[in-house]
């Protein structure tokens, strides 16, 4: 076959030959190969990245129907029909670019492919522009040979490398339960439905590529055919695709940061231990026993904290605006930006006591506009066309957690200032150090913006937009950086608006589909897709498929939690039904003990978190970071690497009390035994509960072992 090369002295003028700013040596060479057949393939210093020689670009066309009910959504398509790109028009190369002309058989639909380097010996961009033809959607293929991987696509819960998987890219609500044996709809998800998804991927070898779109995606990689990965964007729009060229999986993630953006670093006190702190629920009813019972609520955990000596230096409460019964009979909270003054009557006065305590405050907020409960934001915002409208011009209400809300138009700059105004106050006025920002996946695709947006972009973007504002109201109130905000929704661009994302709810069980084993995939998947900030509910939220959560349960998440960038508890929908740190002695000196431990490795913490600020490196990283040249690290989802140094193999599975895990070349020593070992091998290790498997590399740890 024969293969057209750009010549070397036009990649020099492509990739600035001469020594760069990335450590001093010369740039990358970076060459597009083209075959007959119009697939062309980057290489990098002679190595070979993407590729998409096998196959050709295609166009499909098909009626898309959709249902929507509270921030999850089905997708069908009917009479598709599709046509591929087969015929290779023309090859045009100069100094900055290669160009392939491609056309249908019969010459009806015809498209062009543009190869271009942005960043010299970095990136590489692929534009893919339909000029003839109809088509709702457009798809790319790239190769996949023995060793193709495809790692990343946000948060992901089910394993790291999605190789042999087909799925789509689409903000939405996670779903409760999972259960692959169910439809997915309307409160059932799926194994890839996400709140943060990003049409993204690193290889493990060293490349990786993100599809600059803000529409719904489908992936196929290597599924319907085992030779063939397809990108598809539902959408009319030219297909981006931008290829980061590495040379290691490190410096993909650094690159994707600087391309879409890297989030703010939280303040030293973030890495301090999380309590989640509420007045109270039962199952059916709300614990109100007048005013005062929130703020009672809230000073006596800090009193039985502080005594019974965990060191915990951050209270999130997120019931400061109200107490709601859930539709499933657990609890919430009121969708309001007003403090219930019933339950916590002196607000402002207990987060000045509580700091004054050595406790930092976190509340609780969302996007939500609550139509039927009497609140004043959704009049006035109504009133002032600050809402999200639908095609009658009329406020687009929908079916939401709590009833029927509608949504902010971002769009509009009165709302932005109102809303920013709104949260900043919340600060100034009552001095929380920050929030949850929950929630953000429920755009409705069908709404009318006061800019005229394609709502279905809006939708995969309301992430950005809301946790933007978050941002700039926190910013607004603590210039200084003093403040903390975590959210879970997200899309391509998050990561320069947000902070601290956790990995949404899970049920409180032992489930692979939606419980605690899923948590560890998710976190490292997070991590590379360049957010390098995470945590997760310590034991778990919903309870709504799952019973509630039992003490070993409790115990096995505070154990993974202890090791984690952001240890933070939930008491759950169902808070006293739910096993918690203060049920039994035991537990508590189990969780006070996994609490030190997490203190003992805050400056280790700290160093991490610094260095993410400025490459994007996560601190919950997965082996193939740390071991990029030994294939086994590739394979493995359920254990992680905290820093470069601390594996860690969380005991997820009920009842188990030894774990398999694999060790990466070198020597470790276990965390807690002491006990010696040398990687490059899978060892079974005894795991009772307070003696997780946890290895550092290269020297033994007794500081940790000696925490009691």
């Amino acid at each position: 076959m024969r293969m057209r090369i750009l010549l070397p002295v036009i990649l020099c003028v492509l990739v600035a030959c001469s020594s760069d700013d990335h450590g001093g040596s010369a740039a990358p060479r970076i060459a597009v190969s083209v075959d007959d057949a119009g697939g062309i393939t980057l290489l990098v210093d002679g190595v070979e990245t993407l590729s998409t020689v096998g196959a050709h670009p295609r166009l499909k066309s098909f009626t898309d129907s959709e249902r929507f009910l509270v921030g999850m959504w089905d997708f069908e398509r009917t009479d598709e029909s599709s046509i591929d790109l087969t015929t290779v028009a023309s090859v045009r190369e100069s100094a900055t670019s290669t160009e392939i002309d491609y056309a249908s058989p019969d010459g009806s639909a015809t498209a062009t492919l543009t190869v271009t380097h942005p960043e010299p010996g970095i990136t590489s961009l692929l534009r893919l522009e339909v000029t003839a033809g109809a088509r709702q959607s457009i798809s790319l293929p790239t190769r996949c040979d023995a060793n193709s991987s495809f790692h990343g696509f946000g948060a992901q819960y089910h394993k790291t490398n999605q190789r042999g998987e087909a799925f789509r890219l689409f903000v939405s609500e996670q779903g409760l339960g999972r259960d692959p044996s169910l439809p997915v709809f309307p409160v059932n998800g799926g194994p890839y439905t996400s709140y943060f998804p990003m049409p993204y991927f690193v290889d493990a070898r060293g490349f990786g590529a993100l599809l600059r779109t803000d529409q719904r995606v489908e992936v196929d990689l290597c599924k319907s055919d085992p030779d063939v990965a397809w990108f598809e964007v539902v959408s009319n729009q030219p297909l981006e695709m931008l290829v980061f060229h590495g040379p290691s999986a490190t410096d993909v993630i650094e690159q994707l940061g600087s391309e879409v953006g890297r989030p703010t670093e939280p303040p030293e006190w973030a890495y301090d231990l999380w309590i989640g702190a509420q007045a109270g629920t039962t199952d059916n009813t709300i614990i109100n026993s007048g005013p005062g019972a929130g703020s009672a609520g809230i000073r006596a955990e800090a009193a039985a904290l502080r005594e019974a000596g965990i060191p915990a230096g951050v209270l999130w409460v997120q019931d400061w605006s109200g107490i709601r019964l859930n539709f499933d009979g657990g609890s919430g909270v009121q969708y309001s930006w007003d403090a219930d003054t019933v339950l916590y009557p002196d607000l402002a006065d207990l987060v000045a006591e509580l700091r004054q305590d050595g406790f930092r405050f976190l509340a609780y907020v969302n996007p939500f506009i609550d139509r039927d409960r009497g609140f004043r934001f959704y009049e006035e915002m109504d009133r002032d066309s600050l809402l999200i409208k639908n095609t009658d011009g009329e406020t687009y209400d929908f079916f939401a957690p709590n009833g029927f809300s509608s949504f902010p138009d971002f769009t509009n700059p009165a709302t932005r200032d109102y809303v920013r105004r709104t949260l900043r106050d919340l600060v100034l006025d009552y001095g929380f150090d920050g929030w949850m920002a929950d929630f953000g996946e429920a755009a409705p695709t069908d709404a009318v913006y006061f800019a005229g947006s394609d709502p279905v972009a809006r939708h995969n973007l309301f992430p950005l937009d809301w946790h933007g504002i978050v941002r700039e109201a926190l910013d607004e109130a603590r210039p200084d950086g003093d403040w903390v905000s975590f959210g879970r929704s997200g899309f391509t661009g998050v990561h320069a608006q947000s902070m601290i994302h956790w990995i949404g709810d899970q049920e409180t069980d032992w489930s692979e589909t939606d419980g605690l084993p899923t948590v560890v995939p998710a976190m490292i998947n997070l991590g590379l897709s360049g957010v390098p900030y995470v945590t997760h509910d310590i034991a778990g939220f919903s309870g709504t498929i799952a019973p509630p959560s039992t003490k070993e349960l409790f115990q096995r998440w505070t154990e993974l939690g202890a090791f984690t960038p952001i240890m933070r508890t939930h008491e759950g929908a169902r808070k006293l039904l739910n096993w918690s740190w203060e049920k039994d002695d035991e537990t508590t000196a189990h969780f006070r003990r996994f609490a030190l431990v997490h203190a003992a490795l805050k400056p280790d913490l700290l160093e991490w978190s610094a260095l993410a600020a400025e490459t994007s490196m996560p601190i919950l990283r997965h082996l193939m970071l740390v071991f990029p040249d030994d294939e086994q690290s590739r394979q493995i989802s359920n254990q992680f690497m905290l820093g470069n140094e601390l594996l860690v193999a969380p005991v997820v599975t009920e009842g188990a009390t030894a774990k398999e895990v694999y060790l990466p070349p070198g020597t470790w020593y276990h965390v807690f035994t002491g006990s010696q070992h040398e990687g490059g091998v899978t060892i079974s290790v005894e795991a009772p509960i307070g003696s997780p498997a946890v290895f550092s590399l290269g020297r033994d740890r007794p500081d940790l072992r000696a925490i009691e």
